[in-house]
């Protein structure tokens, strides 16, 4: 059994300006990482992200970046208390809809050993990037933060 979830939003936004919510490090502090982004997603970067409800600065490896289509990272994988010492795959699409008008983002992540403690770690993840998906949608087309608050 491969431990891997995928899931998507449509976003009525342009791909590009979607994509762009999500690279730029002040757009992506307004409404997903709470403590903060520092560094673009660009290709063989590495930047931070923090959340004020999930305590801890998180390093973020960008390993390709096509732009307003496609974004693959790698970062820590969490099992609980123990530090697990491997890394997960992000991968988020952004497949323009209706002459550009609208957006589709899946977000899949993937790479979790085969074990309970990682098992939980994956559905948290799932939440996550559920939740990261409505926040974006609601911020891109209305300008609110929607996770402020959501889990403290």
């Amino acid at each position: 059994m491969e431990l891997k979830f995928k899931v998507f939003a449509h976003v009525s936004r342009p791909s590009h300006d979607v994509f762009e919510a999500v690279v730029d490090p002040a757009q992506l502090s307004g409404y997903f990482t709470t403590g903060g982004a520092e560094g673009r997603l660009e290709t063989g970067s590495t930047v931070t992200w923090d959340f004020h409800d999930f305590p801890g600065r998180f390093p973020v490896e960008v390993i390709e970046v096509v732009s307003d289509r496609k974004i693959v990272l790698k970062w820590e994988a969490n099992e609980g208390e123990a530090q697990p010492g491997y890394q997960t795959t992000v991968t988020m699409e952004f497949t323009p809809l209706d002459d550009d008008t609208r957006t589709l983002v899946s977000i899949t992540e993937e790479g979790w050993r085969q074990n309970e403690a990682a098992l939980g770690s994956s559905y948290g993840n799932c939440m996550g990037w559920s939740q990261m998906l409505a926040a974006l949608k609601v911020w891109i087309e209305h300008g609110i933060n929607l996770r402020e608050g959501m889990y403290k």
